[in-house]
């Protein structure tokens, strides 16, 4: 019988921190079906006809928006860390657990109207999403949706992206 998706993503007790399951994407990542499913159910979640653009954030996204974005057949824009993309630049800070971080995106990256779909691995508490579209709406862009392969829920990152559409191949109801 075929696995699912979530039966490749590993779980590992107690990290970093005790009483934290850790979401272990890497499992699923070095096994090919895994890796496949994984594509596919995230572009599953995508309407094609409905987006002009994907973007992905830095690191993780780029891994799973890229090949969604070549089978779609749409332009792949990166969402990095502040001091990584050589052209001009917009960017926004947000709030992390302890301190803050920036993001940044090629000021030409997004036109007005394109509509835009941000992909990323992890919906925690939902800052660095929220960040990413607001990027892509000062460039006049419309975030179409946010699609994620993991969602912990009890991060409530969704109450934080409330006013766009979410998705996400896995829920865990937990942090």
């Amino acid at each position: 019988m075929k696995k699912s998706v979530e039966e490749y993503v590993r779980s590992i007790p107690d990290f970093p921190e005790p009483g934290i399951i850790f979401r272990d994407i890497t499992s699923v990542l070095q096994d090919a079906e895994g890796l496949h499913m994984a594509i596919d159910e995230m572009q599953a979640l995508i309407d094609a006809d409905k987006v002009d653009v994907i973007a992905g954030t830095e690191s993780r996204g780029f891994i799973f928006g890229a090949p969604i974005a070549y089978n779609l057949h749409k332009p792949f824009v990166l969402i990095r860390k502040k001091g990584k993309l050589p052209c001009e630049t917009v960017s926004r800070s947000y709030d992390l657990e302890y301190g803050t971080a920036e993001i940044e995106m090629h000021k030409d990256a997004i036109k007005p109207g394109q509509r835009v779909v941000v992909i990323d691995d992890l919906l925690a508490t939902g800052g660095t999403l929220e960040a990413c579209n607001k990027l892509i709406e000062e460039l006049g862009g419309v975030v179409a949706k946010n699609v994620f392969l993991i969602e912990l829920a009890g991060l409530k990152g969704r109450e934080k992206l409330k006013d766009y559409e979410v998705a996400s191949v896995i829920r865990y109801d937990g942090k």
